[in-house]
C-alpha cells in the first residue's frame, strides 16, 4: 500500500501514511508544549477551577472536530476545511481561511523553533540560539521533504513519547493522591483549601476558556493528513470518535493531578507545573526529564507545522490561489516547493524574533492569535451548509454524523462568537483579536482586488451549486 498514490486533480500525493501513523498523529496532535508549560498560567489565574475551563474548551473542540470529521469523511481533501469553506461558503472563504491558516502555522514554526533552541541551550549553553533554530528547522524540513512516510514516522515516535509521558505522569499522580506510594498521601485538600475551588470567581473560569481554547489547535491536522492516508475515512472516523477521551485523559486528567497535588497559588506552578509535581513526588532529575518531554512536544509541533503549512499551500495552489509552481511534486509524491517555501518564511519569522522581537515578531504572533477561532467558526458554517446539501444530493456520503444537527452547530457558532467578543474586553488578548481581524480583512481585500474576474466567476458557480 505504501507505494500507491491518490489522485488530486492533475497531481498525485503519496498515500504513505499508515493507520498507526494517523492514529498517533490524532492522539499526539492534542498534546502540545502549551499543556506542559502554558497550563501553569491558566491554573494561576483560575485556581482549581481550571479543570472546568479545560472541560468547557475541550467540549467545544470535540464538537468542532465532529463537524470537521463529518465533512472530511464525506470528502477527504488536502485542503481540509479551506476546501470545505470554498465549496460551502464561497471561493473567497476558502482563499481567506487557507492563507490565514498557513500564516498561523508559519508563525508557530518560528515560535516552536525558538522554544526548542531555548530548551537545547539548557544542555548546550555555548551554542547560539539562532544556530540551533536553523538546525532544528532544517532537520525537520528534511524529514518532510524525504517522504510523507518519514513525516508520519517521526510524528509517530514524537507522539508516542508524549503519550507515554502523560500516562506515566497520571499514574504516578494518582498513586500519590490515593496514598499508594509509601510516605505520600496528598488527598484532595488542595482543591478547596486555598480560597475554594473557584478562588477568583466563576468569571475566571470563562476567562480560562478563552485562554485554553488556543491550546487545542492541532487536533484538526489529522483531517488534512487524511488525504495522504490509505484509508482516509477510517482514520478520520477513529480520530473524531476518540477526541473525547483524548482531551479528557491528556488535558483534563493531567490538570486535575496538578491542582490536586499542588496549591494553585504556588510559585512553582507558574514556573513549570509538571516539574513541580515530579519534584513533589521525588522523581530524580525532574527538570531534566520534563525538559526532554517538552522538547519532544516542541519538535512534534514543529514537524507538524511544516507539514501542515506545505499541504495547505499545495491545496491553495490547486485552486489557483497560490503560484502553480507549488504543485510540483518529487518522485515520492511530496510537494517539496511548498515545504521549502513554508520553511523559508518560518525562518524569516525566527530572524524577526531576534531583529525586532518587540515590534515585527510581536505583530506576527498577535496577528495570528485568533486564527484558531476563525477556523472553528468557518468549520461550523461550512458544516451547516454542506450537511444540508449532502442530505439533499448524496445522503449516502454522510459516514459520520454531527450530533443534534443543526441545533448543536448553531450553539457552537454562538459560543465562538461570544469568545471572540470576550477577547475585546481582555487586555492581554485585545490586540490579538484586532490584529487577526485586520489581517483577515487584508487577505479578503487581496482576493477581491487581485482576482476580480475569478471572484465573480467563483461566486456565480457557488450560487449555482447552492441552487
Amino acid at each position: 500500500m505504501e507505494g500507491t498514490v491518490v489522485a488530486m486533480n492533475e497531481n498525485t500525493l503519496q498515500k504513505g501514511l499508515k493507520t498507526r501513523h494517523m492514529s498517533m498523529i490524532a492522539i499526539g496532535g492534542v498534546i502540545g508544549a502549551g499543556l506542559f508549560v502554558g497550563s501553569g498560567a491558566v491554573i494561576h489565574s483560575t485556581g482549581p477551577g481550571a479543570i472546568l475551563s479545560y472541560i468547557l474548551a475541550g467540549a467545544m473542540v470535540v464538537v468542532v472536530m465532529r463537524m470537521l470529521g463529518e465533512m472530511a469523511a464525506a470528502h477527504p481533501a488536502s485542503g481540509s476545511f479551506a476546501e470545505y469553506a470554498r465549496e460551502a461558503i464561497g471561493p473567497w472563504a476558502g482563499f481567506t481561511i487557507g492563507w490565514l491558516y498557513w500564516f498561523f502555522w508559519v508563525v508557530v514554526v518560528a515560535i516552536e523553533a525558538t522554544a526548542g533552541a531555548g530548551i537545547i541551550q539548557y544542555w548546550l549553553p555555548d551554542v547560539p540560539l539562532w544556530f540551533t533554530c536553523l538546525v532544528l528547522t532544517v532537520l525537520l524540513t528534511l524529514t518532510n521533504v524525504y517522504s510523507v512516510k518519514s513525516f508520519g514516522e517521526f510524528e509517530y515516535w514524537f507522539s508516542m513519547i508524549k503519550v507515554v509521558s502523560i500516562i506515566v505522569f497520571l499514574l504516578m499522580g494518582a498513586a500519590v493522591i490515593f496514598g499508594l506510594i509509601p510516605g505520600h498521601g496528598a488527598g484532595f485538600s488542595n482543591l478547596t483549601a486555598h480560597g475554594g475551588f473557584m478562588p477568583k470567581g466563576p468569571g475566571s473560569i470563562l476567562l480560562g476558556v478563552v485562554v485554553v481554547i488556543f491550546s487545542f489547535m492541532g487536533t484538526e491536522i489529522v483531517t488534512i493528513a487524511a488525504a495522504e492516508s490509505a484509508q482516509p475515512q477510517k482514520a478520520i472516523s477513529q480520530a473524531t470518535n476518540s477526541v473525547i477521551w483524548r482531551i479528557l485523559i491528556f488535558y483534563v486528567g493531567s490538570i486535575a493531578v496538578v491542582v490536586t497535588l499542588l496549591p494553585w497559588d504556588s510559585a512553582s506552578i507558574l514556573k513549570s507545573p509538571y516539574v513541580a509535581v515530579l519534584e513533589k513526588i521525588g522523581v530524580p532529575a525532574a527538570a531534566q526529564i520534563m525538559n526532554f518531554i517538552v522538547l519532544t512536544a516542541v519538535l512534534s509541533c514543529l514537524n507538524s507545522g511544516l507539514y501542515t503549512c506545505s499541504r495547505m499551500l499545495y491545496a491553495l495552489a490547486q485552486k489557483g490561489d497560490a503560484p502553480k509552481s507549488f504543485l510540483t511534486l518529487n518522485r515520492k509524491g511530496v510537494p517539496v516547493r511548498t515545504i521549502l517555501a513554508s520553511t523559508f518564511f518560518g525562518y524569516i519569522a525566527v530572524v524577526m524574533n531576534y531583529v525586532s522581537p518587540d515590534k515585527v515578531f510581536l505583530f506576527l504572533v498577535n496577528s495570528s492569535g485568533a486564527v484558531a477561532l476563525l477556523v472553528y467558526l468557518v468549520i461550523c458554517f461550512s458544516q451547516l451548509r454542506m450537511r444540508y446539501r449532502l442530505e439533499k444530493e448524496n445522503p449516502e456520503q454522510i459516514k459520520i454524523k454531527m450530533w443534534l444537527f443543526p441545533y448543536l452547530t448553531y450553539v457552537t457558532i454562538a459560543v465562538i462568537l461570544v469568545i471572540l467578543g470576550s477577547m475585546a474586553f481582555i487586555e492581554s488578548m485585545r490586540s490579538q483579536l484586532y490584529l487577526t481581524l485586520l489581517i483577515a480583512v487584508i487577505v479578503i481585500g487581496i482576493y477581491f482586488l487581485f482576482n476580480p474576474k475569478k471572484a465573480n466567476v467563483g461566486q456565480k458557480q457557488h450560487q449555482q451549486t447552492k441552487a
